[in-house]
């Protein structure tokens, strides 16, 4: 049953027979209800399974999401949600239906115009997850104080975990603190930082990950370092112009063809204090 909240010719929130009312930010919405009997082509399967995988995601993170959107999406009727997941069903998403996944080294969990991290890594540490990031020398002082915004996601357990408001950035490390349980579980990181009134947010920065399934870590491998592996243009060519560049080009003598004939020979590519041989050609015995 749906209620009406200015009266008659006010917008309505709740459910009457196909249509569905709400406020979403500040505005009355009115959405059909229905069911479709046709049956899926791939692009609809293709396109479920994308919102599958994303929203596998980010629902563990929401908090952190609607932090990280909110600012892209305030002043508009958009949702950080929505703005979240169109984002990264867009650009974080590989494979083709039906395996697809995400791409975690281009997923964004927060957009914004601040500085953004600089060269971050992460380490395992006793206390938990250790999250390392570059400061620049020239960092301006207004961003020193800026706070880190850290998250790990655990893809297999599909959880996360957040901090909100972590060191500062002049500090250049946290130790996020998880469960004992999830120390073998793959980790996916990232880090963002906020300023200190909360009124700018950065994008947010792939930190890394840990406990990889060794397949994956073996399909790590930039594309010149393949090149470098698979190419024979890059690996025996070389090597025969090394080897055939090793031999002295010399002027090698002709065989002398009197028996007892005897000859000096030297090379111009000697040192001169090298001393001169001599040969003696002897033909074989009748």
């Amino acid at each position: 049953m749906g209620s009406l909240n200015n009266g008659l010719f006010g917008g309505f929130s709740g459910r009457v027979g196909n249509l569905v009312g709400y406020i979403l930010n500040g505005k009355s919405v009115i959405r059909t209800i229905g069911h479709s009997t046709k049956p899926l082509t791939p692009a609809r399967k293709a396109n479920c399974q994308q919102m599958t995988v994303v929203n596998a995601f980010l629902r563990p993170s929401l908090n952190f999401i609607r932090t990280g959107f909110r600012y892209i999406t305030a002043g508009t009727d958009k949702n950080f949600y929505n703005a979240a997941v169109s984002y990264n069903k867009k650009h974080a998403i590989q494979g083709v239906y039906p395996n697809l996944s995400i791409d975690y080294t281009k997923a964004l969990i927060s957009m914004g115009s601040l500085l953004k991290a600089a060269i971050t890594q992460i380490y395992h540490h006793e206390e938990g997850i250790e999250f390392k990031w570059e400061i620049p020398s020239d960092l301006p002082w207004e961003h020193r104080n800026d706070r880190a915004m850290l998250l790990i996601h655990f893809p297999d357990a599909g959880i996360s975990k957040t901090v909100m408001s972590g060191a500062r950035r002049q500090e250049g490390r946290e130790i996020v603190a998880i469960d004992k349980n999830l120390k073998e579980s793959r980790m996916e990181a990232y880090i963002t930082f906020i300023n200190e009134d909360a009124t700018e947010i950065s994008d947010s920065v792939y930190a890394g990950s840990l406990n990889l399934p060794e397949q994956e870590q073996q399909q790590i491998s930039t594309p010149e370092q393949t090149k470098q592996i698979t190419s024979p243009e890059h690996t025996i060519k070389p090597l025969l112009q090394r080897k055939k560049a090793a031999i002295p080009q010399t002027n090698i003598p002709q065989r002398p063809v009197n028996a007892q004939q005897s000859f000096r020979w030297t090379s111009s590519q000697c040192n001169a204090s090298v001393p001169a041989y001599n040969y003696t050609y002897s033909p074989p015995p009748a």
